[in-house]
């Protein structure tokens, strides 16, 4: 049976976790543990119109780090975390390829509520990561706030700033309470925030670089973010650096669980403005404040490597299709996922792997692979693009293909979900071994 405990001050955690690492550093028990982070499922509050009372959300949260969570690239990462929720629950990584620990669906059991968790992950890639709970979310009573997780590169980046740009989406009833996805959201309206507010202000210096980390938090919409009257110049995709390019007209359009850092040089005060496929709206501004004193800035050289392959072996591939959603009974929700079902493929170590992802549903669908980072390829299937993806939107009746080097041995999930509210989230798994 999981121990009782009593609810931690952040002092008592940074002490436990302190504790903790000294022993696995000093008891022979693995390589040395260079990061601790303290997480916490809990209950929070949405910022709520003028005249509103708050709305009630929960929320994973970094109860030992002020401000962004910041890792970097080749850490061993002491987490520990504490379950302050009615229900069963763990985080899920987004981006954390070659994870030691295991997917909560796949060996590891969530964390009982009121109890306390000790894992260990490394952080092979540098990137922006996102941890959340949407793979619990059929038992979850109130929608949840995910965490963005920053794993710093080694070598210095050519930014003045590095910020994180959170937007979610929310969908509240008339008396102001919120619909968790996956239920129906009859008589709701949206809410879009960036960081939690419903107006988002980023001041900075004319000739100032930003590194922008845009993450799309919601759990079923495609948004597309625009910064007015700038170049916005994509640097990594799903936390993977990319060749440099400009974001077409200045805009970014994210799947839900998408991350992209982009490099802006403010220049003048500018909205951020936010598209659903419904319409435009304002949710935030840079403001511009002052000016830094400079030589003109030279476009941006590419993000450190991850050191992912260079050169995909196409001709010798492994090829699968995947048919998304209801289109396969095989799928399943993840509250009755067990690796005892079938699994989408199997492959050896070394092995390219090519997927052909088929949405025969009436509305798009979003492709999600756990594990790899994956390519996508051209129309012809004689080349691909030049980023790497975690995460796909993939629209009714449209067939895509994607490759990967299958480099992480283990039983990796994938995911599929309707841009739907209501829609449910589906699972199944693939294995490298």
């Amino acid at each position: 049976m999981k121990p009782r405990i009593h609810d931690p001050t952040r002092r008592e955690v940074l002490a436990g976790l302190g504790a903790s690492a000294t022993g696995l550093m000093t008891g022979g028990a693995g390589p040395l543990v260079t990061a601790q982070l303290a997480l916490q499922a809990r209950p929070a509050t949405l910022a709520s119109k003028a005249g509103q009372p708050a709305t009630a959300i929960w929320e994973l949260a970094a109860v030992s780090h002020l401000g962004n969570v910041r890792l970097k690239r080749g850490d061993r990462c002491e987490v520990v975390f504490r379950n302050d929720l009615p229900v069963p629950l763990a985080p899920v990584w987004y981006g954390l390829n070659g994870a030691t620990a295991a997917d909560p669906l796949r060996g590891r059991a969530p964390a009982a509520p009121d109890t306390t968790e000790t894992s260990i992950i490394s952080t092979p890639n540098a990137g922006t990561l996102l941890a959340d709970f949407r793979l619990f979310e059929g038992s979850l009573k109130q929608p949840a706030r995910p965490l963005p997780i920053i794993v710093a590169e080694t070598s210095r980046v050519a930014a003045d700033r590095d910020e994180v740009l959170l937007i979610e989406e929310w969908r509240l009833r008339p008396d102001g309470t919120a619909v968790p996805p996956g239920q129906d959201p009859k008589d709701t309206t949206p809410l879009y925030t960036v960081n939690g507010r419903t107006s988002f202000e980023l001041s900075a210096a004319a000739n100032e670089r930003l590194r922008l980390r845009f993450i799309n938090g919601s759990q079923r919409t495609v948004l597309a973010i625009r910064l007015g009257s700038h170049e916005v110049r994509v640097m990594a995709l799903d936390g993977q650096p990319a060749e440099p390019f400009p974001a077409r007209n200045g805009a970014l359009v994210l799947a839900p669980g998408a991350r992209a850092d982009a490099f802006v040089d403010a220049a003048t005060s500018a909205p951020f403005l936010l598209h659903d496929g419904k319409e435009a709206r304002q949710v935030g501004s840079l403001v511009i404040s002052g000016k830094l004193e400079r030589a003109p800035l030279l476009p941006p050289q590419p993000l450190p490597s991850n050191d992912l392959p260079e050169k995909l072996d196409l001709r010798g591939a492994l090829r699968f299709d995947v048919a998304l959603g209801a289109a396969d009974a095989a799928w399943t929700r993840p509250a009755n996922f067990s690796t005892a079902s079938a699994p989408v493929f199997r492959a050896k170590p070394g092995r390219t792997v090519v997927l052909t992802l088929k949405n025969s549903g009436p509305i798009a669908t979003i492709f999600n692979l756990h594990g790899h980072p994956f390519r996508l390829l051209d129309s012809l299937d004689d080349g691909w693009k030049p980023y790497w993806l975690d995460t796909l939107a993939i629209e009714p009746g449209q067939t895509q293909r994607i490759a990967f080097a299958a480099i992480s041995p283990g039983r990796w999930l994938i995911e599929s979900v309707a841009t739907d509210w209501a829609a449910p989230r589906l699972v199944r798994w693939y294995a490298v071994e």
